[in-house]
């Protein structure tokens, strides 16, 4: 969901022959094998999509990221960058930057959110702490983008932009539009002050493939520099599976216990806890936004049955807040009545 697309972005054309048979032709010569056959794994949130063979009886997965549609070369900086620092992520076997052609080990068909019902999940959350220390740890390139304010307000706009105004149809009065934009400034002003470190932006459970000792990770090419809650906020409130808010809470101090071991920046547990929150709600907003765009621009309508789980993530947060009041009763006003009526 980080890599969300320009509202004037091209369309990706349909799989044409002509790119599946060169997508078919470099496939073999890349894993040395003519008879290998591809079929359809998975579809990237942008133009890439994944295609699974086998080849010397070995399963592969072929990346196809049409180059004058979406630059392989990000993925691969991301990507070899974490893989140096000891992140767990996909092994590439071969590589065709100018045609947007990667050949990957292939880390199985389920995610862990697919996956959890057979997974410890203290376990798994131990395991996906391992590779998000790793990841925060390493010292981010001079040009990696910042979360800076500029960002941030370009996401809290989603929300307004297209949930509130595109699929609820509300036009915010001048006193709301005031308090809106007071409410974003404390948001923004939580995550700027936080430690800035290497963030992944979608660190959660459909990201994180179960391999042999713990997991990888996945879908990391729009990391940036930001706030060090962001990550952990992401896998603890995750936009697609709700967990318990003791064992969440209880997660968090453990992964900040580990922070600290490891000589991350953290602040206090209680401080920490609280820029976690903070951190959250931006989140939430956003990807409320984002949801409701991929149903009205993209026609992609099953994300926004999410929406009450993030209505409940702020409701726990938002009445501790004083700061935040003015967003509660714009929940109130304008969204609580839709969600219940839906």
């Amino acid at each position: 969901m980080s890599a969300a697309l320009p509202s004037n972005a091209p369309t990706a054309p349909a799989d044409d022959a002509a790119r599946a048979a060169a997508r078919l032709s470099w496939a073999r010569d890349a894993s040395g094998d003519a008879t290998l056959t591809l079929v359809r794994a998975s579809m990237d949130a942008g133009f890439r999509s994944y295609w699974r063979g086998e080849a010397n009886g070995l399963s592969r997965i072929v990346m196809d990221s049409p180059p004058e549609l979406e630059d392989v070369r990000p993925w691969l900086r991301i990507r070899d960058l974490l893989e140096m620092h000891g992140v767990r992520v996909p092994h590439v076997r071969a590589r065709d930057v100018e045609s947007g052609f990667l050949l990957l080990e292939d880390l199985g068909g389920e995610t862990c959110l697919q996956a959890l019902d057979s997974l410890d999940a203290d376990a798994l959350m131990e395991a996906a702490f391992e590779q998000l220390l790793r990841l925060q740890a390493i010292a981010p390139p001079d040009d990696l983008p910042a979360f800076d304010a500029a960002m941030l307000r370009r996401e809290l706009a989603l929300f307004d932009d297209w949930f509130l105004g595109r699929h609820l149809g509300v036009t915010l009065s001048d006193a709301e539009r005031a308090d809106w934009e007071a409410v974003q400034a404390h948001l923004v002003d939580a995550m700027l002050e936080q430690p800035q470190v290497l963030v992944h932006r979608d660190f959660m459970l459909r990201n994180l493939m179960p391999v042999e000792g713990g997991v990888a990770v996945l879908d990391f090419q729009d990391a940036v520099i930001g706030p060090i809650a962001y990550d952990v906020a992401c896998l603890l409130r995750d936009a697609f599976h709700s967990w318990p808010a003791a064992q969440a809470d209880a997660w968090l101090a453990r992964y900040h216990a580990r922070a600290q071991a490891a000589g991350l920046p953290v602040p206090a547990l209680p401080r920490f806890a609280h820029d976690a929150a903070l951190t959250g709600v931006q989140r939430h907003l956003k990807v409320m936004g984002i949801f409701a765009r991929l149903h009205h621009r993209d026609g992609k309508p099953k994300y926004l049955a999410d929406a009450p789980r993030f209505l409940a993530y702020l409701d726990a947060v938002v009445p501790r807040d004083p700061a935040l009041a003015p967003l509660g009763a714009l929940l109130d006003r304008h969204v609580r009545p839709h969600l219940s009526a839906a």
